[in-house]
């Protein structure tokens, strides 16, 4: 296979398949295991279609090479020839890092993928009893049971069973495991078996027959007497049975666990006895059950043990279930209850919480089994155990509206399919959606979202959130909390619906959750309450001064709970003036900001000192990164550091540019937003700079200690060595080497290659901050040439070969890191061709117009406003740096005010050169600076890139109080955008074009 450095033609088709890490894929598809496959192309159409095809091609060499010699050809071809066991198995690799290690350690069970017949689509209750038949002991039912999940998983990821039908079977194959782990347990102790009956009655989501791939399976266990045994000897028995049978699934073995089994839904939770007898849990039921205990009996089904007890204990609790929301405060309690979840969320999780956040799961679970169990009562078709189908049978009988019906059941259905492929990853029992750009893309992918599936699942998930939320609260409760926070000192409590108003007023859209959030904040009677009430009054109004209180007052909540302990964050708050009002400007501006403060909750104490909003230099920077690197034990771990030193620089940054632009009450708004823009690009890419710096000191103690066999060099380009880099700039490079002495020229290239690629490799770790892309592509020969150059072989190049585009990159070419006396001699190599001797002939000018109108047709995205894309829309950024750069190759050679790579700078030195009147100057400078602003704006208020306005109204607003718009000016906003753009393009076509 050709070298993938080279970008043969399987390197590139393994990006366009979805590889992320097309080097890696490359060098496992060399593995001999795969010789007699890896050129067929089926292979790599079906690794592309999986969720991950980095995931599953390395599952698929680990399953290869843990065949016996023998059936490793059967594997491979039956992988080539069976389309469906092809599917199945490489599905199930590139969703589910378990199954894979399942599969390696199990190397014969891919065989339970092979069959593809019709009784295989929906196997049944049986089928999973017959699957688990041999099992003798914990470790062995282990090993049956993820075999039986194996097939489960290759029917989900291929599509063969939609969402329901995975849920159900997963609820049958944990019956079918209850049914095993009994008969273990009865074989462990005849005596005991042989003198009681047990049933075992599934709740929860098990009883319902919708089991996530992994959670606790909720159980009640019910006792009786053997025809002939003493009650009290009987019950002893099946507690002992009970509580075998709950260790059998429960406990770590060498093959894992299951499911924790849980018996806490029984009377009296944890401190009532494991096993009851029929007669004492109807006792308990009927005098001492609390309300939620009978909502939770909706879902009991008996699925183990002793049938007859089992339908005994059903038909004897059903009436109970549906006479319970005649108790007094029934609807409350339920309300209660569900508020409760909420508010035990960790606040760090809330946003990712996708089954007991607003909006999640439960909400959908909640208003559906109050509904029912309010009008069920008289109306037995809605005594459903399965979430769907009660929603189906609500909106049959009309208590809810077919539409909102709809809307709930797509909801609840992309919830749960998103809820399943977040477990299946790696079998574990967690409801939060992560955060990692590389869990996200495989989740996407999983739900058939290919084209940007992070930008398309983050989207569905939220819309369909937000249905839910909506929905919940229409049918469910709007609930009106208690006041709780004094307003002012000494004012009395509010009533509830004053409290709302009074919110409502300020502007916050839901004021239901944000008096929750003051509840959470303010009540008590700790010094850290006192202090909250002391602050919450202004906070409110200064949260109330932006797009969206709501997300305010969410994220103030968020690092209070974060920092709440901490004794000096409420102190700073109360004390220094300023540093309460900086936080309510940050935390209500967008998302980047207050995601990063997150991550780093200590960097509140930057809002408070006086200097702490001041950028650092470039110098100050460098060395505090290269210390981190220094101090690191590994790579990984220097680069964490350095990343660390980002993430918090990157804050300083956002809340500076934020308070800056927002203005407050002791400092106003920044009148100079071509000021603004120039402090942000200089100080994001001296972090950048900083962070590529560390990154390469970390790449190459990990290999050649201090010394690189060659010397290296760094060189930014485009914004980044112009040093106009954005929130959501990709850092544009090239790399220069040259050898040390002694050293042969074919080691030091080695040496190079291997050192940008552990660079790239230490910046693409998975991480929750913004990314840092480091992008080579605008080398010679772009993406066809060498990634790094001998700077004799740059000089080479460019004597013979250079053309006029490339000559152009280089007018913001800058060292940023490495070697600096070889960065130095770079620059004096191409200063020659970006400011060319007597300037441009009329050839390389018509050439440079020829590729900007191209640029204008062929790049601007499909369905995009031309006048208002920032970067290629008429009067943006494209517009006016390739404006300012012709005005450069045509005239640096004898204006030295022209020799910059900062656009404004050389515009300044065009007019001071008379090569453009002062207005046309200012036009040109104008509309530069607004589009700068107007993407920085979108990246701070979204938390991720965009050249063009946000549809979405909230974020609209954010971005024009971001540029100093009021409420509700937003058309004016864009009115004025069109207009400084349109302004600008008309010089542009005056300068550029000649025209």
């Amino acid at each position: 296979m050709t070298v993938p450095g080279r970008r043969s033609s399987t390197f590139i088709r393994l990006l366009r398949s979805g590889f992320t890490d097309p080097s890696a894929a490359a060098r496992l598809l060399e593995s001999a295991v795969l010789a007699p496959v890896r050129t067929d192309p089926v292979l790599l159409d079906a690794l592309g279609a999986t969720a991950d095809p980095d995931l599953a091609l390395l599952g698929l060499v680990r399953l290869a090479e843990a065949q016996q010699p023998d059936e490793l050809p059967v594997l491979l071809d039956t992988l080539l020839s069976a389309k469906p066991l092809r599917d199945r198995l490489l599905g199930v690799l590139g969703a589910s890092e378990a199954l894979a290690d399942h599969l390696a350690r199990h190397p014969r069970d891919w065989h339970a993928l092979v069959t593809y017949e019709a009784a295989d689509l929906h196997p049944g209750l049986a089928d999973f009893e017959r699957g688990l038949a041999d099992a003798h002991d914990p470790v062995t039912l282990r090993i049956a049971y993820r075999r039986c999940l194996l097939s489960i998983a290759a029917r989900d990821v291929c599509g063969t069973i939609d969402v329901a039908e995975t849920a159900a079977e997963l609820a049958d194959l944990a019956t079918a495991t209850l049914r095993a782990a009994l008969r273990i347990a009865s074989a462990a102790a005849p005596e005991d078996a042989a003198c009681c009956r047990l049933a075992v009655i599934a709740m929860g989501k098990c009883g319902g027959n919708e089991l996530n791939y992994v959670s606790d399976v909720d159980v009640i266990f019910v006792g009786d007497a053997a025809k002939g045994t003493d009650e009290g000897k009987a019950v002893q028995a099946a507690t002992r049975l009970a509580s075998h049978l709950m260790r059998i699934c429960s406990e770590t073995t060498v093959e894992g666990t299951i499911w924790p089994v849980d018996a806490n839904l029984r009377p009296e939770g944890r401190n009532g006895p494991l096993v009851r007898t029929l007669a004492s849990h109807l006792a308990y039921y009927q005098r001492w059950a609390k309300t939620w205990e009978f909502q939770a009996l909706l879902k009991a089904r008996a699925v183990a043990g002793d049938p007859e007890l089992g339908a005994q204990y059903i038909e004897a609790i059903t009436p109970l279930v549906w006479q319970a929301a005649e108790r007094e405060n029934f609807v409350a309690d339920v309300q209660k209850m569900r508020r409760r979840v909420v508010d035990n969320i960790p606040a760090a999780q809330v946003d990712r919480e996708l089954k007991l956040g607003p909006g999640g799961l439960r909400d959908v679970e909640f208003a559906v089994q109050l509904l029912q169990l309010v009008h069920g009562r008289s109306d037995a078709t809605l005594h459903s155990r399965t979430t769907l189908d009660a929603l189906h049978a609500l909106a049959a009988g009309g208590y809810v509206g077919r539409a909102d019906a709809a809307q709930l059941h797509d909801a609840y259905r992309f919830l749960r399919a998103m809820e399943h492929r977040i477990q299946l990853y790696r079998l574990r029992r967690t409801h939060l959606v992560p955060e990692d750009e590389n869990d996200l893309r495989r989740l996407g992918r999983s739900m058939g979202l290919r084209t940007e599936p992070v930008a398309e699942l983050n989207k569905a998930w939220r819309r369909h959130a937000s249905v839910v939320r909506r929905l919940h609260e229409k049918l469910f409760y709007r609930p009106l909390l208690d006041a709780v926070a004094q307003l002012t000192p000494g004012e009395t409590r509010l009533s509830p619906r004053a409290a709302g108003q009074r919110l409502e007023a300020l502007g916050y859209a839901d004021p239901s959750t944000a008096l929750r959030h003051l509840e959470a904040l303010a009540s008590g009677v700790s010094r850290k309450a006192a202090i909250q009430r002391t602050l919450l009054p202004v906070m409110l109004g200064w949260f109330a001064d932006s797009a969206d209180p709501d997300a305010g007052l969410l994220n103030f909540r968020k690092v209070s709970d974060a920092l709440g302990r901490t004794p000096w964050y409420l102190r700073l708050l109360r004390d220094e003036g300023a540093a309460a009002e900086n936080l309510a400007r940050v935390l209500s501006a967008g998302r980047l900001a207050p995601d990063l403060l997150m991550r780093a909750p200590e960097a509140v104490a930057l809002l408070g000192d006086p200097e702490g909003l001041q950028p650092r230099t470039h110098e100050a920077l460098e060395q505090e990164v290269l210390a981190a690197v220094g101090r690191a034990e590994d790579p990984e771990t220097a680069v964490a550091a350095a990343r660390g030193v980002r993430r918090r620089e990157l804050f300083r940054t956002a809340a500076a540019d934020i308070i800056a632009s927002y203005g407050t009450e002791d400092s106003p708004a920044e009148t100079d937003p071509g000021a603004l823009v120039d402090r942000v690009g200089r100080a994001l890419s001296d972090l950048t700079a900083a962070t590529v710096g560390g990154a390469l000191r970390a790449a190459v103690r990990s290999h050649w200690g201090d010394t690189l066999p060659t010397r290296f060099a760094v060189i930014g380009v485009g914004r980044f060595g112009g040093r106009e880099l954005g929130y959501g700039s990709d850092a544009d490079v090239l790399f220069v080497h040259e050898p040390r002495e002694g050293v042969d020229e074919q080691e030091a290239a080695k040496a190079a290659q291997a050192v940008i690629a552990e660079m790239r490799r230490l910046l693409q770790l998975p991480t929750a901050d913004p990314p840092l892309l480091i992008d080579a592509d605008l080398r010679p020969e772009g993406r066809s040439g060498p990634l790094v150059r001998t700077i004799a072989s740059y000089a080479a190049y460019y004597r013979r070969w250079s053309l006029t585009w490339e000559s152009q990159a280089l007018l913001r070419a800058e060292p940023v890191a490495g070697d600096s006396g070889l960065g130095a001699r770079f620059i004096d190599l191409i200063d020659p061709l970006r400011y060319p001797a007597e300037g441009l002939d009329d050839n390389a000018v018509r050439e440079i117009r020829r590729l900007k109108a191209r640029m204008e047709t062929e790049r601007m995205p499909r369905g995009a406003d031309p006048t208002l894309h920032t970067k290629l829309g008429r009067g943006g950024l494209s517009d006016v740096e390739w404006t300012v750069q012709l005005m450069q190759m045509r005239h640096a050679w004898n204006e030295p005010g022209l020799r910059t790579t900062r656009t404004r700078e050389a515009l300044a030195a065009a007019h001071a050169a008379g090569l453009i009147p002062a207005d046309e100057a200012q036009i040109l400078d104008e509309a530069w600076v607004l589009a700068t602003r107007v993407r920085n704006a979108v990246m701070l208020v979204r938390g991720r890139a965009g050249d063009t306005f946000p549809s979405e109204a909230r974020e609209l607003g954010a971005v024009g109080r971001y540029l100093g718009y009021a409420e509700g000016t937003v058309g004016e906003m864009l009115d004025d955008y069109r207009r400084t753009t349109r302004r600008a393009r008309a010089v542009v076509d005056d300068l550029f074009y000649g025209s």
